[in-house]
């Protein structure tokens, strides 16, 4: 990581530095590092950095300054991957939001790359990342069977560490029950060949026949590799030895083929995964949605929005904890048009109960129900044991559940109470027609 650390300060710029931006409940620990390598000479104007300083130390201090700064500037992405890195030694979750074009991708190369060493005796190379990219994606790959058009087998890069040891670890059965709840094939897995074959059950001729060899589609394809990929991680939550080389989990944009109501799903799901396991995780997305759902059910994540300087190459990351994207505000928008067309899924009542919460907790109340509207004619106690029950269940990722009418009622009374109580600004809700004649 590129380090730049200042020679000196002066004496006003170091008791900021040290009284003001170190002196808080995120910071403090810092503080005896700037005390301790700093020093100011009697009768001195300034603090001097102490000489001979390790490498290690300077890059400490380097990795704090940037820390304590709203926009931590970067020469490249290497030198991002490090700074993460350090931060994961402190924190346990990175939520990253980048536009596309960006280099989120070749972030979490470098980020996986840097985690790499070659071993002089033996020549095989150390990881310590499992991560979920578009090269993962690649790992599996099609043999179509031009000549024959018969075998059509999806391909595993057998040389990856992202296989090891499955051969003994029953992935069919560790797979196939996540699968089943969203498609209508099933698979075989060939450990001696590393090829996968499909099938389906398809009613032919009025008998329900096997129909070997198939060729999934693209977005099936998508949604077994992902689940794939979750059962390595369930492998890894659960300490299987294979995978005890594994210190991060890095995921980026998991979400590319998903429509809006999916995305949140996806993004739900992840989050309770995510909550369940000891591995130090960033997630980076170039969807704002996905992002803004992330942010809101992950205690504690760093929240962080990565930009590009097209004008000199360099890169910024942005603490989006201090200039917040609105995540509350932006998943209101999201269940107020929901609820406003009548496009409404049972996981919607989970992101409501989720920011009730939030704003209870706000308000200094223990439970959600302190937020939902309390008077003779409003039914409070009914609401409450609905959002307790249908909070609850398990997210449909691709196959979302409507409400049924009933419920899609007291969804709508239960939000717009909400809205209307805590004084809302309701130009937010408007859509662009209507925030576009208020102007």
């Amino acid at each position: 990581m590129s380090i730049n650390v200042p020679s000196a300060f002066s004496k006003e710029d170091f008791k900021k530095l040290t009284n003001k931006k170190l002196n808080n409940d995120n910071f403090q620990q810092y503080k005896k590092l700037f005390t301790d390598n700093y020093k100011c000479p009697r009768g001195a104007e300034q603090y001097s950095l102490k000489e001979g300083l390790s490498d290690e130390l300077l890059a400490k201090l380097d990795f704090v300054l940037k820390r304590i700064e709203n926009n931590k500037q970067f020469d490249s992405l290497k030198d991002i991957a490090k700074y993460l890195r350090m931060l994961l030694e402190e924190k346990k979750y990175i939520v990253l939001f980048a536009y596309n074009g960006t280099g989120k991708t070749r972030l979490s190369v470098e980020f996986k790359s840097l985690g790499q060493q070659i071993i002089e005796e033996t020549g095989e190379k150390t990881a310590d990342t499992l991560y979920y990219n578009a090269f993962t994606e690649d790992l599996f790959y099609w043999d179509n069977d031009l000549d024959n058009d018969a075998e059509r087998l999806l391909k595993l890069n057998s040389n990856s560490r992202f296989f090891s040891g499955l051969k003994d670890l029953e992935m069919e059965s560790r797979i196939r029950p996540l699968l089943h709840r969203y498609v209508d094939f099933d698979f075989t897995i060939n450990y001696e060949s590393w090829e996968i074959s499909f099938f389906r059950d398809a009613l032919i001729s009025g008998t329900t026949q096997r129909v070997d060899n198939i060729k999934i589609s693209r977005g099936e394809e998508n949604i077994f590799i992902w689940w794939f990929f979750l059962a390595v991680v369930q492998l890894v939550v659960d300490n299987v030895e294979s995978y005890n080389w594994v210190k991060y989990i890095y995921v980026d944009d998991p979400i590319s083929s998903l429509d809006d109501n999916n995305v949140i799903a996806v993004a739900s799901h992840l989050a309770r995964l995510m909550s369940d396991n000891d591995v130090k995780v960033i997630v980076s997305s170039h969807h704002a949605l996905f992002f803004n759902v992330l942010c809101n059910e992950i205690s504690n994540a760093e929240q962080m929005f990565l930009h590009r300087n097209t004008t000199n190459g360099t890169y910024i990351l942005k603490d989006t904890r201090k200039t917040p994207f609105f995540h509350h505000v932006a998943l209101l928008k999201e269940l107020k048009k929901a609820a406003d067309t009548g496009e409404l899924y049972t996981y919607h009542f989970n992101i409501l109960r989720n920011i009730l919460e939030k704003t209870a907790s706000f308000h200094g109340f223990a439970h959600f129900s302190s937020c939902i509207r309390k008077g003779e004619d409003e039914d409070d106690p009914v609401h409450k044991r609905i959002l307790d029950l249908l909070s609850h269940g398990n997210y449909s990722l691709f196959d979302p559940k409507e409400m049924v009418e009933e419920n899609k009622d007291h969804f709508k009374r239960i939000l717009n109470n909400f809205l209307e109580d805590n004084n809302f600004n309701q130009n937010l809700f408007m859509d662009e027609q209507g925030q576009e004649a208020q102007e």
